[in-house]
């Protein structure tokens, strides 16, 4: 053993190796991004690493892994897993042979998703154990006895860390890896009466599964990471999971005196199946209870199920009787305010606890970096289409940044790859209409080829504008399809968008330097004016993939101060000193754009 200062995904993956993982694989996504990139980077002989196209090709292929007694790992958000749901729902009929465990990081906020979705509820639904940790150190531990539990009971289990238990660090004691499980598969079995789903294997194991989550309501009660603190205190408990549990405990013994805490506490680990036995034992002489979890309210209705089943009166608070808020993140702040006015000033041993005031953080809203190609693309467009009735459909990415003003270039954004189909519904209905659809190098291989077939078969009239800058940006620059290379770290032959959109019939497929103004404004003109479905494809390298040489810089003895470039680019880079535009050194990238769009051309490259 040995001691790591840790990320909590660092602690999950080093977790999942030590476990003897032997297949990972995944889609990237905020917050889970960095799982696979450590297993990539700390893996063994024994471990094979990818990133997927997308989250249900991750499943399958984990599944694949786990028929063969391979230990498998696959990684994702919250939105990644309503991409894998459609196989995740049949393999838990199904079940698995090897320990296959399906991280998926909420993102309660949120602050960096669409959804505030809660994984436990999706457990409950799909009938698949959930594992919930409250700190990067129990993560490490838990994701261990995870794989253990999956195979015990042929089952896939969801491991779901939120965002502050993903991305809080902690000194962790990490096994060394001569101390690793080395996990041997057996190698796939035919077996058509277990690996192949028809109506009444699923009848036959359907029955199965319940009965196994109901005695697996008892077994979990006996869980050491479900617990139950604090014993003869006056008749209130407090009921948490997952980080929620970290800041009641905290918060809670700074309440109390000489170690005593002033409520019972219990912890809940696995959600789903709920530990029954443990939570009557809890409740036993409480009178109130309040439960703290982020996001759904999971616990209070298990609690409140209990009670009503057995005929308690203890009154259950939370979320549904609106003591905790009903959605967002908890704060160790917001928690402990909730517990002052639960546990009330009468209550003995109890103290209210106070903090100053922090300071107010300036508001800092997203926007595309500084010489960013995706700003370049977005206005050559609107140049084009200035004048005309065209709607503009976004898609996830970095590009979403598009909607911000000045530009104003996203005016729909719903989920990876719908942006190509939305824009085809759009153009049905409004024909007069002329429509994009952005969409970036790895979300049109994750999810917006399909999109594109369907408008090649349907004979839509639409331009796919692809913006190609050679990684998968906002969530950490993680190869792709089109990269050439892979996570294992092998140079394979390029995915090139343009034979895979003519392969599939686009006739008129061009490729643009969005840099490159004056070229770029009239061919997307042409090209959105020919009938039928064509594809725009900007291509230019992500600005955090190489070292700027040089930056720009206005001459103030010809700058007229029109600020045209401030008001039609809204880069950071450029700003107003002393009422005159400036640009900041340090941020800008020396890309020109500001120049191709100041009538003075009064904007020059300086070399760094």
């Amino acid at each position: 053993m040995h001691t790591e200062f840790l990320m909590g995904n660092e602690a999950i993956a080093l977790g999942a190796l030590a476990a003897g993982v032997n297949v990972v694989c995944g889609y990237p996504g905020t917050p889970s991004s960095e799982v696979l990139e450590t297993v990539a980077k700390r893996k063994t002989e024994h471990t094979y690493v990818e990133w997927s196209v997308n989250e249900k090709a991750a499943m399958e292929l984990a599944a694949g892994a786990a028929y063969s007694g391979a230990r498998a790992l696959v990684t994702m958000k919250q939105v990644g897993l309503n991409v894998a749901s459609d196989p995740l729902m049949s393999l838990e009929y199904v079940g698995v042979k090897g320990g296959m465990v399906v991280l998926v990081a909420d993102d309660p906020g949120p602050i960096s998703s669409q959804t505030e979705q809660d994984t436990r509820t999706f457990a409950a639904f799909s009938k698949v154990p959930c594992f919930d940790p409250s700190t990067p150190e129990e993560a490490y531990e838990m994701i261990q006895e995870a794989f253990d539990f999956s195979e015990k009971y042929g089952t896939p289990v969801f491991l779901r860390p939120t965002t502050r238990v993903d991305h809080g660090y902690a000194s962790i004691d990490v096994k060394d890896e001569s101390e690793y499980y080395v996990n041997t598969p057996e190698g796939f079995v035919k077996d058509s009466s277990r690996w192949v789903i028809f109506p009444r294997l699923s009848f036959a194991n359907h029955a199965k599964i319940e009965a196994r989550n109901e005695e697996l309501r008892k077994t979990l009660s006996g869980y050491a990471r479900n617990c139950i603190l604090g014993g003869d205190v006056p008749k209130k408990g407090v009921a948490a999971g997952g980080i929620s549990y970290a800041y009641a405990k905290e918060e809670l013994e700074a309440r109390g005196t000489d170690g005593t805490l002033p409520a019972r506490l219990m912890k809940v680990s696995t959600p789903f199946p709920f530990p029954e036995d443990l939570a009557l034992e809890f409740l036993k002489d409480l009178d109130e209870v309040l439960v703290l979890e982020e996001l759904d309210p999971v616990i209070e209705k298990e609690l409140t199920y209990l009670c009503g089943k057995h005929g308690l009166q203890t009154k259950i608070y939370g979320k549904l009787s609106h003591h905790i808020a009903p959605s967002g993140e908890n704060t160790r702040d917001s928690v402990g305010a909730a517990l002052d006015a639960f546990l009330g000033t009468d209550l003995q041993g109890a103290k209210a606890v106070t903090r100053p005031e922090p300071p107010q953080l300036p508001v800092r809203p997203p926007v595309l970096c500084a010489g960013c190609p995706h700003r370049a693309s977005f206005y050559t467009v609107k140049q084009a289409m200035k004048g005309k009735k065209a709607f503009f459909g976004g898609d996830i990415g970095c590009y979403t940044l598009g909607n911000a003003m000045p530009l104003d270039m996203c005016d729909t954004c719903l989920c990876m790859g719908a942006g190509v189909n939305i824009a085809q519904g759009i153009r049905k209905v409004d024909p007069d209409t002329t429509v994009f659809a952005f969409v970036g190098d790895s979300t049109f291989f994750a999810s917006a080829i399909t999109g594109v077939i369907n408008a090649v078969y349907n004979q839509a009239n639409m331009t796919l504008v692809l913006l190609d800058n050679s990684t998968t940006a906002m969530t950490g620059h993680q190869p792709h399809p089109g990269t050439g290379r892979t996570m294992m770290g092998e140079v394979v032959e390029k995915i090139d968008p343009v034979k895979v959109l003519e392969g599939i019939g686009v006739t008129e497929v061009v490729c643009l330097d969005p840099m490159d103004l004056a070229t770029s404004v009239p061919e997307v003109q042409r090209v959105s004016a020919l009938p039928g479905v064509k594809a725009v494809i900007f291509r230019y390298p992500c600005i955090a993939l190489f070292k700027p040489t040089e930056y720009c810089e206005v001459d103030q003895s010809e700058c007229i101060n029109c600020r045209r470039c401030i008001k039609e680019l809204g880069c950071p880079a450029l700003f107003i000193r002393d009422g005159h535009v400036e640009i900041d050194p340090g941020t800008c990238t020396g890309c020109g754009l500001c120049n191709q769009v100041c009538p003075k051309k009064c904007i020059g490259g300086v070399t760094r």
